[in-house]
């Protein structure tokens, strides 16, 4: 899937409200990289596949506990340059966050890819 078939798949997604299942609630560790503390709620749409074949991801902003799924809102996409995959942010409807304050708040993971982040 090249870059630009991704961004369309997942611009669908700019401004709808999803169902979000959290696998890697606030607090917890990367599977993978024990250093890497998640500061938000991190999950994926359940049966839709992202650029990487797996579900695609979403960030959850704006939720200050740990929780197991969450309907939220769209705000933002990360574009990954540098990867197979694009990732969601979510926050709770009547939430707002600036370009800024998304990416400081993504920063855990994405300060390793080339990214950008497309607005509502």
């Amino acid at each position: 899937m090249t870059f630009q078939e991704r961004k369309a798949l997942v611009a669908f997604y700019l401004g709808k409200t999803i169902n979000i299942k959290v696998d890697r609630p606030l607090g917890s560790t990367h599977p993978k990289h024990a250093d890497m503390i998640y500061p938000v709620n991190y999950g994926y749409i359940p049966g839709v596949c992202g650029g990487d074949g797996e579900e695609l991801d979403v960030y959850l902003l704006g939720v200050d506990k740990p929780v197991d799924q969450y309907s939220a809102r769209v705000i933002a996409i990360i574009h990954r340059r540098d990867d197979v995959e694009d990732k969601l942010v979510a926050s709770p409807r009547g939430m707002s966050f600036t370009k800024e304050e998304i990416a400081q708040a993504v920063y855990f993971q994405e300060q390793y890819f080339d990214s950008d982040i497309e607005m509502l």
